[in-house]
């Protein structure tokens, strides 16, 4: 790939780093990384296409509730991140987000989902694993409405068109023309997420460890 201009570091506030000035080539640090680079709308406006064209992002019916992902850090090799759209039981449309990673390995990991019952209330579920040694996946795909973190990313192509990714998983592409960006290693530390689903080849879970109880008790 040929060599592309620094991006610049942007602080809390909006403004530019100091730290862009000794930027390392191919490389781009990104604070508070925020999923806002795959619109809505422009997902939306392709949504008859995606039905056409089977380019749905969940090989199963979602649920109608989102949970909530943590964790302490994610080390992912091959990254890639497209629009694209989830299907719940009653076919509604839900356009994501999806970040797809080949191999990723994330510490501290906390997985929650809330339950509003008739009479009972509010029912937490709540999962956690890898405290000792990180929890490992291969081809691992979230569709998620919501990402923020502290990021890093090594060789990182951001407006690449969905349909052309090549650093991810065999199968992370998207549609054509849409937006789509992708790197050759990703590094997201307090990490929260908001997301409809997950799949993954291989999903490895150490010290797992599974809650539920009454009240709203989510990972964050």
């Amino acid at each position: 790939m040929a060599d592309s201009p620094h991006l610049p570091e942007f602080d809390s506030e909006g403004g530019v780093g100091d730290e862009s000035a000794s930027r390392v080539e191919g490389r781009v640090r990104w604070r508070r990384f925020a999923l806002l680079t795959v619109p809505a709308v422009a997902v939306t406006a392709g949504l008859g296409i995606a039905l056409a064209q089977g380019a749905l992002a969940a090989s199963f019916a979602v649920s109608g509730q989102q949970f909530k992902v943590s964790a302490q850090s994610l080390e992912g090799e091959g990254f890639a991140q497209y629009g694209s759209v989830d299907v719940n039981a009653r076919q509604e449309l839900i356009p994501v987000a999806v970040t797809a990673i080949k191999e990723a390995k994330l510490h501290s990991l906390c997985q929650s989902v809330v339950t509003s019952l008739p009479v009972i209330g509010d029912i937490s579920l709540n999962l956690t694993a890898g405290k000792k040694a990180p929890v490992e996946a291969s081809n691992l795909f979230v569709d998620a409405t919501q990402l923020a973190g502290d990021a890093e990313f090594t060789n990182i192509e951001i407006g690449r068109d969905a349909s052309t990714l090549d650093k991810g998983p065999a199968e992370a592409q998207g549609m054509q023309d849409l937006f789509a960006q992708q790197a050759d290693k990703v590094t997201i530390s307090s990490l929260r997420q908001t997301a409809w689903a997950t799949n993954a080849g291989t999903f490895k879970l150490s010290g797992l460890s599974m809650d539920i109880s009454k009240g709203k008790k989510e990972c964050f």
